[in-house]
């Protein structure tokens, strides 16, 4: 009897360790949920807050890493201040993703928030796509 119940706390204080940790999702699945995010906010009947201009990124530049143009997407949507609760889930995923404290972005180009979020989203569905074909080779 002993030693099962000995067997059984043990059991018990191991399994509480381990959901007491806080669990970090991995990259992959960070961008997974900044790509189901960006769909849902583009489901919607319309865009929040979608008259919004927001600086233009340029995804679409290859010369730029990935990590900097997640940083200034993650600039832009953080100076939308009117519906900064609907958006703040994205840009924390956003912040997790590039890591970075600073990065550089212009503001003499913008574009209404309608348009940046599908753009952004052929970005990270991109970076997906890249990452998921990396890991199977």
């Amino acid at each position: 009897m002993l030693p099962s119940l000995k067997t059984a706390f043990t059991l018990l204080s191991l399994i509480q360790l381990i959901s007491s940790r806080a669990v970090t999702p991995s990259p992959q699945q960070t961008l997974k949920e900044v790509i189901l995010l960006i769909q849902q906010l583009n489901s919607g009947a319309q865009v929040p807050c979608n008259d919004t201009r927001v600086a233009q990124v340029a995804f679409t530049d290859r010369k730029l890493p990935d990590q900097e143009l997640l940083c200034q997407a993650d600039m832009a949507l953080t100076r939308v201040t009117s519906c900064k609760e609907t958006y703040e889930p994205l840009i924390t995923n956003l912040k997790r993703l590039h890591g970075k404290k600073k990065c550089f972005l212009r503001d003499e180009n913008e574009i209404y928030l309608r348009h940046f979020l599908p753009a952004l989203g052929n970005f990270t569905q991109g970076m997906y796509r890249h990452r998921g074909s990396l890991a199977t080779q």
